[in-house]
């Protein structure tokens, strides 16, 4: 282990770089919040952004991810400011893309999955994930290989013409196909441990928390479990899930702090982490926190919508829980002022009533931070337990006596 997991970026100057691709219908104000994220990314990492470019395109330029008179405008701007070492990009580029980018700006490049499996490195404390993020990256580098051989390019392709340069790469590709192929027998050795720990707690009610990345999950399993699991204001701040047991009232169940989901999460990423991400599909609830005080959160929801319907496909109780309440703002409109609602227009109740009308995933409105709501919280997930638990074991009078009703005198 350990070939890229101390790769971290310490203090350097970024650029970032975002296209708006009209072929995928994207905005100026789409791009705009993608790249505060991918800000958010950098910022993590350990890196300061001192300047964003954006371009309009009908669709990212095949060679250069932008178009030439961009890259050179960008070439320019890095002439002028020798001290940014860093050039971040919002999407995964291709090999030959990010050859003719290195070639041109002659920096340090990165893409939005390299960043994210910087940071994922960085983050990993257990073998477990330490294993699935080397997997990940192993997986990134392997069509990228030719770029750490930039003096072949010297060398003119042919017949007799194949020199030694051209050897080591087949030979670098074959060792890392070997470590992939050693690191996936090393998760198979690790999910069946898994398994057998989830075997054994199988007599329990499990209940999963799931999100957007940084929107309080940590924080609210902390409140609940009344332990302490790692939580910071910082992008994946939990890697590997954390399982806790709750007991409210006389019901006892398991609850587990999963990875936070992000648009663009890198495929192979997604692939790597499945085995963490059992813990959501042996879930028998569903706990989806969102942070409502964020402007785009209803994005948020889909993100993470889409990625559960890709890792669980059974149908399962579900609750929405909207937290931060305390962040929430909103701007109100003059009476006068007859032009369209815009979502920042709206305030919290207006929004809670929106929701509660869809009517198809109940929904809390807490914040876990100022312990806001978190009584009616409680109930509402004693009571889902508790009928899970009945149906399950309806000889079984829980594990535990409830004293919560009894009066002084008896």
């Amino acid at each position: 282990m350990g070939d890229f997991l101390n790769n971290k970026i310490e203090s350097e100057k970024a650029i970032l770089i975002g296209v708006i691709d009209q072929s995928l219908g994207m905005t100026e104000v789409m791009v705009k919040e993608y790249l505060d994220e991918l800000d958010f990314l950098a910022l993590t990492a350990g890196a300061e952004t001192v300047k964003r470019f954006t371009q309009k395109l009908q669709r990212s330029h095949p060679k250069t991810f932008v178009g030439t008179g961009k890259l050179e405008e960008i070439a320019q701007y890095l002439n002028d400011n020798p001290e940014i070492s860093l050039v971040i990009f919002d999407d995964e580029l291709k090999p030959s893309q990010l050859r003719n980018i290195e070639r041109a700006l002659q920096r340090k490049i990165l893409d939005r999955t390299n960043l994210i499996l910087d940071i994922f490195a960085s983050r990993a404390q257990t073998a477990n994930a330490k294993t699935q993020v080397e997997l990940a990256q192993y997986q990134y580098l392997l069509p990228r290989l030719t770029r750490l051989w930039t003096h072949l390019e010297r060398q003119k392709g042919g017949i007799g013409m194949r020199g030694p340069g051209e050897t080591q790469i087949e030979t670098d590709r074959r060792i890392i196909l070997d470590k992939i192929a050693k690191l996936k027998e090393d998760l198979k050795k690790i999910d069946k441990q898994k398994t057998v720990q989830r075997k054994n707690r199988d007599k329990i009610i499990r209940v999963a928390l799931v999100g957007y990345t940084n929107v309080g999950k940590s924080t609210l399993m902390n409140l609940i479990s009344k332990s302490e699991v790692f939580a910071e204001n910082k992008l994946f701040a939990t890697l590997d899930t954390t399982v806790r047991k709750v007991v409210i009232q006389n019901v006892p169940f398991l609850l587990a702090d999963t990875v936070g989901f992000i648009r663009k999460l890198p495929h192979n990423l997604v692939e790597s982490f499945k085995s963490t991400l059992d813990e959501v599909r042996e879930a028998d609830i569903i706990l989806h926190v969102v942070d409502i005080s964020h402007p785009n959160f209803e994005d948020h929801i889909n993100v993470v919508n889409e990625t559960m319907a890709e890792i669980d496909k059974v149908e399962k109780p579900r609750f929405l829980i909207f937290n931060k309440i305390d962040a929430f703002n909103y701007i109100k409109k003059d009476e006068d002022d007859l032009t369209a609602k815009l979502r920042e227009n709206y305030s919290l109740d207006e929004l809670k009533k929106m929701w509660v009308a869809k009517g198809d995933t109940p929904c809390l409105f807490i914040s876990a931070k100022e312990k806001d709501n978190i009584e009616e919280f409680k109930e509402q997930i004693y009571n889902a337990v508790r009928e899970i638990h009945s149906a399950r074991f309806p000889y079984n009078n829980f594990l535990y006596e409830d004293y919560s009703n009894l009066s002084e005198e008896e």
